[in-house]
């Protein structure tokens, strides 16, 4: 299958800190790939490098075939970007803020794209209203249907049901799910294991800068010590998986 992203002995440091240590993987296209870390893991920092945000100090990235650092432009036009919080301008109505992005984007019919968007995610009631009014799980839907603008190919989601109540988060999954079916490549970080459970086909455990192990939830699964049966036979969650690859017991 094609790659969508190929990372090469990423390295990144800030100041006396090395926050990357020589990062490799690589990402299929139209998969939902997961990045799962502790806080301070590194994650946005290989967010912020992938989509042109920061330079990296040593290695290579490519996205969707183009060199992050020689071809920056061609990388900007197939990503898209969700950070951590909602990334609306508050002074406009939702649907003024899509139509603000079609118009930079120079789309045709800026007015039916944004219009097409609030339909799919479910914001038409909502939509002469200012995000002020929005809860938090509407104010994440109108963010993910900005990064949709222009229908990029690959889509970073860095932690995006962070703050969320449950029944947010849930709405949030559901799109993320929708994306990839629509052939979409998502790249998501995030420090919720149950997230990376519910959503990734596959999943990369980052740890003290490195890449420690990545597969399937099932290929994971493979690592951790066989189940010990009496009754019934206990599968590992992800959270057992992660504490023990990365050798500690506590939880996260």
């Amino acid at each position: 299958m094609e790659k969508a992203i190929e990372v090469k002995g990423l390295r990144k440091s800030f100041k006396d800190t090395e926050v990357l240590k020589g990062v490799d993987f690589e990402v299929k296209r139209g998969e939902i790939f997961a990045l799962l870390g502790s806080n301070g893991a590194g994650k946005t920092t290989i967010v912020r490098i992938l989509t042109t945000l920061l330079k990296q100090d040593g290695g290579t990235a490519a996205v969707n075939g183009f060199d992050v650092v020689s071809k920056p432009g061609n990388v900007r036009h197939a990503i898209s970007l969700t950070g951590q919080f909602a990334a609306v301008d508050e002074i406009l109505t939702g649907r003024e803020n899509l139509i603000m992005i079609a118009k930079l984007r120079h789309l045709d019919h800026p007015y039916q794209v944004a219009d097409n968007l609030l339909k799919r995610f479910g914001l038409t009631d909502a939509a002469n209203r200012k995000p002020s009014t929005y809860s938090g799980g509407m104010r994440r839907r109108l963010d993910i249907a900005l990064s949709l603008v222009g229908k990029p190919q690959i889509i970073f989601l860095d932690e995006p049901t962070t703050g969320l109540d449950p029944e947010a988060r849930i709405e949030v999954w559901k799109i993320v799910k929708e994306l990839a079916d629509s052939g979409t490549t998502v790249f998501l970080t995030t420090q919720y294991l149950e997230e990376a459970e519910q959503l990734a086909d596959r999943i990369a455990i980052l740890h003290e800068g490195r890449i420690i192990t990545t597969g399937t939830l099932a290929e994971l699964k493979q690592l951790f010590p066989k189940t010990k049966v009496e009754y019934v036979e206990k599968q590992p969650t992800l959270e057992e998986i992660f504490l023990a690859i990365i050798g500690k017991k506590e939880a996260i």
